[in-house]
């Protein structure tokens, strides 16, 4: 596996290595050891959770609150997404900051997302499959959000927004500026 840092601090990009033979391919998703030697974080995950989504969905930005926060390793299994992180946290070099990258089932590259960011991703291809290790159980009264078009993080999804298929919880979240 190869670590590679993103902009924003404490965030990593993983990159498997990825075995081809006539078979198929094969590869190893996670590996704590060898993911600890390459960024100095040792995490433990507790809880595996995947979504399917449709073409158009954008989920997020969510986030968990205090002592319930959780750190995240996200991955698309099938499809084709477009996932951002924001840096929440008030002390980081890179608070306010946003990064995107393209998960996908060809690339099968990983997000890791430290406690503190907010995180969403739109699906781009027909159907995804979505799956995220965490560190700590979800606790439904710790969630936060922030509205996927907040002026002041300035993020392009990269699709029409009249296009988009969000829940009504979505659609209502706060801004930056109400939260910070």
């Amino acid at each position: 596996m190869k670590v590679k840092k993103t902009p924003l601090k404490d965030c990593f990009l993983v990159i498997p290595e990825i075995f081809h033979d006539h078979r198929g391919i094969f590869l190893e998703t996670y590996h704590r050891r060898q993911f600890a030697e390459h960024t100095r974080i040792d995490t433990e995950f507790v809880q595996d959770n995947q979504s399917v989504s449709t073409y158009g969905v954008l989920r997020g930005l969510h986030y968990q609150k205090g002592e319930h926060a959780q750190t995240k390793l996200v991955r698309v299994i099938h499809g084709k997404v477009q996932d951002i992180v924001v840096d929440l946290r008030p002390d980081s070099s890179t608070f306010k900051q946003s990064f995107s990258v393209i998960l996908d089932d060809q690339n099968l590259y990983q997000l890791y997302i430290p406690k503190g960011f907010g995180h969403g991703f739109i699906t781009l291809s027909e159907k995804s499959v979505f799956a995220y290790k965490c560190d700590q159980y979800y606790v439904p009264g710790s969630e936060g959000g922030i509205i996927y078009n907040d002026p002041d993080l300035n993020i392009d999804w990269n699709f029409p927004e009249k296009d988009l298929i969000l829940s009504e919880k979505d659609k209502n979240l706060p801004t930056l500026k109400d939260i910070f």
